[in-house]
């Protein structure tokens, strides 16, 4: 008998949990081993607001040498998430970095370990909250991969793949670390589960706070576009009934605008403290900006992120750094644009509507009927998920040129279905602004939340004719899993 769906799903938390513990343990020993480049971690200057925390907090700690050794692992951004937790936004470059994770520091630093303080310190405790939310969140991150993957791939041994493939990602460290990663993971991965599972309005929520960790937060609005786009054509093409797309459109219109609200809020908290009371020849540039954000114009001037910015001969290493997880990319889309190419072509509307309702506008049951079938009998016809035998009826009907090629689709692509389309498409907009845009050496995690990344690997790992990429998949996360472990919390530079 195979295992049921709980011990997959058991098996997905325990592959997380190991991983966290995999390297946490990988970065203890480097830094027993080795010492840091930069040796600033521990420096602490004072909050420039006097009613600070951090003010109340100097005294004499218990263990003062596990508080340095705690406050010696905040490098690179660490340091940002840490200092805002701590002392508020000060300075304008703060404003890059977006308020959750600082947030909960600060919340479970008042809290939770509160008494922790006189023994490590306050600033210790902060980097001891953000380790524990970061690695928190992930775990929880990689059981909602799982249902999602349950949710789109509609395979139980093909989500198991995929996952535990998530918990060992080549951007693991990030996700170990005092970064937003985690989060954003837990709440953009959480918040497209809920939707496909039918509960939109936690959804809805859910892909809200995701802009709270970071500024793609924004882009998972276009699930919902690309929803109340079928939902739209369905409406006024075959039901012919107006008031009930214009109902949709209104519905999927202030969904939208709910998940900008978090992005939008932040900007104008940042031109309030930043613009608000100044004299105009005072005031910084981008406070004179008919729309005045200052996320953009932080990441240009303090960090040079802008179009072809980044394409300097002198770049190239990053660019190799970066060519992995771009070059897999690339291949995903390449491979699905040749599976379904009028669908991807057509925005999705070339397909017909009986396979988009089956495979979109249906409310996802296959999770929930998961427990009654097991992954080896899916072809009988009382347990066969409902998108599969209208596939097959319309296969029936088709030529059999036709028939072949959906046969075999069916039969070996549960990674490249249907349902894969609007997540090709938000893979597709990331990748190029990671490579086009942003310092691409960032691209490594800015893509590793992407779900149909790891099911193409996946994928990948099992084809017979490209099995030979499975092993150099395993080799390329594990290599970045060490390198990772080793470099960045040495502060040497990694993605």
């Amino acid at each position: 008998m195979p295992p049921s769906l709980n011990s997959f799903e058991s098996l997905v938390l325990k592959s997380a949990l190991a991983s966290r513990f995999l390297l946490v343990a990988l970065v203890v020993l480097w830094r027993s081993l080795l010492d840091p480049y930069d040796t600033s971690a521990t420096l602490n200057p004072n909050c420039l607001s006097s009613t600070s925390p951090s003010s109340s907090a100097e005294k004499l700690v218990l263990w003062p040498r596990l508080g340095s050794a705690i406050e010696s692992n905040i490098v690179w951004d660490s340091v940002y998430y840490v200092r805002i937790a701590q002392c508020g936004y000060e300075y304008e470059q703060t404003y890059a970095f977006f308020p959750l994770l600082p947030f909960l520091i600060s919340v479970s630093s008042r809290t939770v370990l509160l008494p922790l303080v006189p023994v490590i310190g306050y600033r210790a405790v902060l980097a001891l909250s953000g380790y524990l939310i970061s690695n928190i969140a992930f775990v929880f991150a990689a059981v909602y991969f799982y249902r999602l993957s349950m949710i789109i791939l509609k395979d139980t041994k093909a989500s198991l793949r995929a996952s535990i493939l998530f918990c060992f990602n080549p951007a693991s460290i990030f996700y170990t670390s005092i970064y937003s990663e985690s989060l954003y993971a837990l709440f953009s991965i959480g918040g497209v589960y809920h939707w496909f599972s039918g509960a939109q309005s936690t959804a809805v929520l859910w892909l809200a706070v995701s802009g709270l960790a970071r500024s793609n937060g924004m882009l998972n609005a276009g699930y919902i576009c690309f929803h109340t786009m079928l939902r739209l054509y369905e409406a006024l093409i075959y039901k012919k009934r107006t008031s009930l797309a214009l109902q949709v459109l209104a519905v999927g219109i202030l969904c939208c605008l709910f998940i900008f609200v978090p992005f939008v809020s932040f900007q104008a908290f940042g031109y309030y403290n930043m613009c608000h009371g100044q004299h105009f020849d005072d005031i910084r540039p981008w406070c004179r900006g008919r729309i005045p954000t200052m996320y953009n114009y932080i990441q240009a001037h303090y960090w040079g992120v802008g179009f072809l910015k980044y394409f300097h001969l002198k770049q190239m290493p990053n660019f190799l750094l970066a060519s992995p997880i771009l070059t897999l990319t690339l291949c995903l889309i390449l491979t699905y644009a040749r599976t379904w190419s009028k669908l991807l072509f057509s925005l999705g509307f070339q397909a017909s509507l009986e396979e988009m309702c089956a495979e979109f506008l249906l409310r996802p049951v296959t999770y929930l009927r998961a427990k009654t079938y097991s992954p080896d009998n899916m072809s009988s016809n009382d347990t066969e998920p409902r998108h599969l035998r209208r596939r097959k009826q319309m296969i029936g009907r088709a030529k059999p040129s036709t028939q072949v090629k959906e046969n075999k689709l069916l039969d070996e692509s549960p990674y490249l279905s249907a349902s894969i389309f609007p997540f090709i498409v938000h893979l597709g907009f990331m990748g190029a602004t990671a490579f086009f845009v942003m310092h691409v050496q960032v691209a490594t995690r800015f893509l590793s939340a992407s779900a149909p990344l790891y099911w193409f690997a996946a994928y990948l790992m099992i084809s017979p004719s490209s099995r030979r990429w499975g092993y150099l998949i395993w080799a390329y996360c594990s290599a970045y899993i060490l390198l990772g472990s080793l470099l960045f919390p040495n502060f040497y530079p990694f993605t």
